[in-house]
């Protein structure tokens, strides 16, 4: 598939200079906005042209495309340049005016430069399906720090799960054992929602649904800080009826 959009935009781009008679920026770029948006939609990526930038120099600027995330997070850019640009000297020149270095590409129908974590990764002719291709695939394999500490994160989360639920569990088994209040309020809270949800819950579903309220209240505090915060309860609940 990869191959395919390639083919197909060097395809375009050779339309748009026969027909338009003319290798300006402003014309060809199309086809490499086109073959962006086409490999984004494979990955859930969503394209925005001329995105706005919050530049280290704190002056408004715009890219010429940015993908993002459905989240609105942005997962890397692209800046088109004219072929008779000197290519080198315009990478400078942005990036000296606060131009993201993450992960970008820099192309002007003829080459392609992939800078990532402000390195310079991979340049290639765009003719050359086979190097464009694996510039791309750089390109898209990309992971922003924040994400990757998330999803080792999750990995880790699932890995000590098991041992989590176990310890919550014989901590709910002695409190029930050990603690009447606590053992009161249990049985106040199952009769309620026997009432309120369903006549067939036992005393285990209850166990299970506070082991519940006491992982996603913690995850939901860790995550959204204050803004979870301000609308819960300042400390979680010391029974089931809490």
């Amino acid at each position: 598939m990869s191959q395919v959009l390639i083919n197909q935009y060097l395809a375009q781009l050779d339309v748009l200079k026969k027909v338009g008679g003319t290798h300006r920026e402003s014309v060809v770029r199309e086809a490499f906005k086109d073959l962006l948006k086409g490999w984004g939609k494979q990955h859930d990526l969503v394209f925005i042209p001329e995105y706005k930038l919050d530049s280290t120099t704190k002056d408004t600027r715009f890219v010429d495309g940015a993908l993002l995330h459905e989240l609105r997070v942005p997962f890397g850019y692209w800046e088109a340049k004219d072929a008779k640009d000197d290519l080198d000297a315009e990478i400078e020149f942005k990036f000296k005016r606060g131009y993201p270095q993450d992960n970008i590409i820099f192309e002007d129908s003829a080459r392609a430069v992939l800078i990532q974590h402000r390195e310079e990764v991979m340049r290639c002719d765009v003719a050359d399906v086979k190097s464009l291709e694996k510039l791309l695939k750089l390109f898209f394999s990309f992971e922003r720090a924040e994400i990757a500490d998330f999803r080792q994160a999750v990995a880790q989360f699932k890995t000590d799960l098991p041992a989590v639920l176990d310890a919550l569990r014989s901590m709910i088994e002695r409190e029930h054992t050990t603690n009447a209040a606590f053992s009161k309020a249990s049985k106040k809270f199952l009769k309620h929602a026997q009432e309120a949800i369903n006549p067939g819950l036992t005393d285990a579903d209850v166990r299970e649904m506070l082991i519940q309220h006491i992982l996603t209240e913690e995850i939901f505090s860790k995550v959204f800080d204050s803004e979870f915060q301000s609308c819960t309860c300042s400390k979680p609940p010391s029974s089931p009826a809490g």
